[in-house]
């Protein structure tokens, strides 16, 4: 792409044109004609390398697409394509016909009567076949060459009959810039795939094309200068390009590869690429760029300042300052960090494991170089939050223990306190907030513990606290009656402090009438709380192992009528939390669904989470079924009732974002399904929409049974023939039309649908092929591919076709089904494939070939000919089949 950029640069006049393109209000990110104004600009003003990543983005392209190999011919006929498409209805449409389009004839003429057809078509480029060909001129010759129609290959010329005829093509213009592509690739059947041809292949760089015009023009010959040589170098699966240019078409040429540029003779520009059989000399002329000498000044006039709309360079240099102020902003982010802060405060109200929800709470965040000290950083805190540096204590929220990421368990978050004052921010964020998963936080929590603010003015200060001997109490009090968790404040106490000295605090933080009967727990961490049953052992021995500077003691009343709560004690309460998990349920038929959040629990079945979501969706549980988010549309979640919710939950570390989990509603109860088989179908409509339907027919029933399943799920046309048949479609083909009594536990319905590029699907009979003549008419498979046989797309279909009729009534069917243009059809090139593995094919002169049927049977077991359309493909992505490799597509 670089190597074609660079040459549409040069060509100054559709540079300038791509300039006065109103890009006024475009998406600066969608936009292809501001990304291409952009790019040329860069390249007009830049002495830097020009990024072409916004151009990429612009196509709609991921990162697999800008890095793939593309032919350049196609992405410059691609591009060129839609440039022309938005210009229209401009100040400068029509820019791209006038200086790439040309003309020429078709014809067909007989010899011995007065009879023959023509055809003016546009071209914007010519294939020149190389192979066998010394240079450009036998080429051209060979382009226009006529072909003999004799024997058996006369031309039906009406109401004369069969004729002797000539068949060929005339050029009737050439436009002011000629691009010529060298056809270095050709497909060898013996090895089944494209080759190379590195054959020596000469071109001038003064070429007169007169002798190929029907009439030549005495006052504007068709003398052309070489303007570009675009270069590949190496084989069919990988690849270089460099071009070589002569921008003002004075001799001076220069090589382009890439971001270097440098300045060469006219012989490294031309001879040394003309080719070699020598293999070691893979490099060859692939593309060349002739000017017109009558219109080289016009084509390659300079371009000054004036060119360039104003407001077009002052959005291109607001764009610049931006991505400068971006790139210093970056600069000083690696220079900064951001602490997330917290109080008391935050603590309040949550309800969860730990004393805070990382996703609900609401920090103050505070941005400082990463140099400053501790000491600064409390300084700062001291005066933005109005207490003295006494009264403030700074905890790292750590985590105290890593796990990997395979493991179900998550460590805690303890407060550890900060004592390195002359220790720089940076150095204490890497001791203390190391990252516990693969993906490394970029932020760091520091608890902020403060003296009560109401007595903060009166001096005093927080109590002292000794790392190695005393903890900081966090405690929580649970009520199952709510099956609520109350926060009861902080409190520092030594290590060798009891549960039982610290009850009467717990009853009056609680508000409970003194001397109450307690349970205490420690929660150690998300997924474990401990009953501490010894209230006479110090805190120290009964604190889990690891828990350093903070414990967090939950508890509540010991009374005989909590056994009637559903989560009587707090140990069940935290597990019960730790297993809750929020699910979004959308449906699966509407794509702009938001969806609604429904709380299941882990420790559920599947019945009860299937009953839970139903509740929420007021509709019968029985009657939905499940698809994960992210998986293949055609496995749903196997319903078994006393099976793990777990099946239905998708296989990641509680997730920042609720998973989606997508409904269908079904006809029958999911409890009837014993008798009868799920099937993935796509149904085909007669425009060619296609929606994927699940079907329940009986498990020992045959096809016709889910044909007529289809019919009760689906709505058929009142004037169509009501006949369904379901076909076998691979990798864009259809592989097997099935018979209806073909039963479906038979081992042709043993793969899996959406397995390597399957599908079934079922469509309606069109009323011409609901009833066939079998000895005149058949019905024969149509797929679509482009250039390669292996790069095939879209929806194949099948066709029927007569015995003895032209070509050209077939292709109206052709155009009847697609629903396309004449002059789109036009385009098209169509092959037989004789066998499914690209082997021997035949390809069709539209006006000449009459329908032979033979030439569709089947002449090896279950490989059946199929007719391929080689064109274009304009439909934007689908998924829905594995393809090895794609056309160029510019999908915005």
């Amino acid at each position: 792409m670089n190597s074609l950029l660079e040459t549409l640069f040069f060509s100054n006049q559709l540079r300038r044109a791509v300039y006065m393109m109103p890009t006024e209000g475009h998406d600066s990110t969608k936009s292809i004609p501001l990304a291409l104004q952009r790019v040329f600009y860069q390249l007009q003003h830049s002495d830097k390398p020009v990024s072409t990543k916004k151009l990429t983005e612009s196509f709609g392209w991921d990162t697999i697409d800008s890095f793939m190999q593309h032919d350049v011919q196609e992405m410059c006929r691609v591009l060129l394509d839609n440039v022309e498409n938005n210009m229209k209805g401009t100040c400068v449409e029509g820019t791209i016909p006038k200086l790439f389009r040309g003309k020429m004839v078709s014809y067909i003429q007989c010899k011995h009567v007065d009879y023959g057809s023509e055809r003016i078509e546009d071209y914007y480029d010519i294939q020149l076949s190389i192979k066998g060909k010394k240079n450009l001129f036998e080429s051209f010759k060979d382009y226009v060459a006529t072909e003999q129609l004799d024997g058996d290959n006369k031309y039906d010329a009406g109401e004369h009959g069969l004729q002797e005829a000539e068949k060929g093509v005339k050029f009737l213009t050439f436009p002011p810039i000629l691009h010529l592509q060298l056809m270095r690739f050709m497909y060898d059947p013996q090895t089944d795939q494209n080759q190379k041809i590195n054959d020596r292949f000469e071109f001038p760089e003064q070429l007169c094309l007169d002798e190929f015009l029907q009439k030549a023009d005495s006052e504007d010959p068709a003398d052309y200068i070489l303007h570009a040589v675009l270069v590949h170098s190496g084989d069919n699966h990988r690849g270089h390009y460099v071009v070589y240019l002569n921008p003002k078409g004075d001799g001076d040429w220069c090589k382009f590869d890439d971001d270097v540029v440098s300045r060469c003779t006219k012989e490294r520009a031309t001879e040394h690429n003309y080719g070699s059989k020598d293999t070691r000399h893979c490099s060859s002329a692939y593309m060349l760029v002739y000017v017109r000498r009558s219109k080289l000044g016009e084509v390659l006039q300079p371009l000054t300042e004036s060119d360039i709309p104003q407001q077009l360079v002052e959005r291109l240099q607001e764009e610049t300052r931006a991505e400068e102020q971006k790139r210093k902003d970056l600069e000083e982010q690696l220079l900064h960090m951001t602490v997330r802060v917290v109080t008391e405060e935050q603590f309040r109200g949550h309800q969860g494991n730990d004393l805070y929800d990382d996703e609900k709470v609401d920090y103050k965040e505070v941005k400082l170089k990463k140099s400053s000290t501790l000491q600064e950083f409390l300084q700062y805190l001291s005066q933005t939050m109005g207490f003295q540096p006494d009264q403030m204590r700074l905890w790292s929220m750590k985590r105290t223990s890593y796990y990997p990421y395979y493991n179900s368990s998550p460590p805690n978050k303890r407060p550890v306190l900060l004592l390195d004052f002359g220790c720089s921010m940076d150095s204490l964020h890497d001791r203390y907030n190391y990252s516990i998963t693969p993906c490394h936080e970029n932020h760091w929590t520091i608890f902020v513990d403060t003296v009560d603010p109401q007595i903060s003015a009166s001096g005093v200060t927080l109590p002292a606290f000794h790392q190695k001997h005393d903890f900081a109490l966090f405690l929580k009090m649970y009520d199952p009656q709510t099956g609520s968790v109350c926060y009861c404040g902080r409190e520092y106490k030594p290590k060798s402090c009891t549960v039982r000295e610290l009850l009467p605090l717990m009853c009056e933080r609680a508000v409970f009438q003194p001397g109450t009967s307690l349970v205490v727990y420690e929660e150690v961490k998300p997924n474990e709380t401990k009953e501490i049953c010894d209230h006479d052992v110090p805190l120290g021995k009964a604190a889990e192992r690891g828990i350093d500077d903070a414990l967090i003691l939950v508890f509540q009343k010991d009374e005989p009528e909590k056994d009637g709560c559903r989560l009587p004690t707090a140990k069940e309460y935290f597990q019960d939390v730790y297993d809750r998990v929020d699910v979004v349920l959308c449906d699966k038929k509407d794509p702009s669904d938001p969806g609604v959040v429904v709380t299941l629990s882990k420790r559920m079945n599947q019945t009860q989470a299937v009953t839970t979501a139903a509740q929420r969706l007021n509709t019968d549980g029985m009657m939905l079924e499940f698809w994960k988010d992210g998986y293949d549309a055609s496995f749903a979640i196997e319903y078994i009732p006393d099976g793990s919710i777990q099946a239905m939950l998708p296989h990641t570390i509680r997730p920042r974002q609720p998973p989606k989990l997508y409904y269908q509603r079904l006809k029958i109860k999911i409890a009837g399904f014993e008798n009868r088989r799920c099937f993935r179908i796509v149904w085909l409509d007669s425009q060619f929409r296609e929606e994927e339907i699940s079907l329940y027919p009986l498990r020992h029933g045959c096809v016709q049974d889910l044909l007529d399943e289809c019919k009760k799920t689906v709505g058929l046309p009142d004037k169509g023939s009501e006949k369904l048949r379901l076909l076998h479609i691979y990798a864009h083909r259809i592989d097997k039309v099935y018979q209806e009594d073909e039963r479906l536990d038979g081992s042709a319905f043993t793969y899996i649908n959406g397995f390597y590029g399957t599908l079934r699907r079922i469509e309606e009979i069109p009323q011409d092929q609901a009833d066939l003549d079998k000895e005149k008419e058949m019905l024969i498979r149509v797929a679509h591919f482009h250039k390669d046989l292996y790069k095939d797309f879209g929806v194949p279909f099948l066709l029927r076709i007569r015995q003895g009729e032209s070509f050209r009534e077939v292709m109206s069917r052709i155009q009847s089904t697609l629903d396309v243009q004449e002059k789109e059809l036009e385009k098209f090139k169509f092959v037989i494939m004789h066998s499914n593995h690209y082997g021997q094919r035949q390809y069709l002169s539209v006006d000449e070939y009459q329908v032979n049927l033979k030439d569709f049977e089947s002449k090896y077991p279950n490989h059946h000919p199929w007719l391929g359309l080689d064109h274009f493909n304009k439909a934007p992505k689908r998924n829905r089949y594995t393809v090895p490799e794609k056309a160029i597509k510019i999908h915005n």
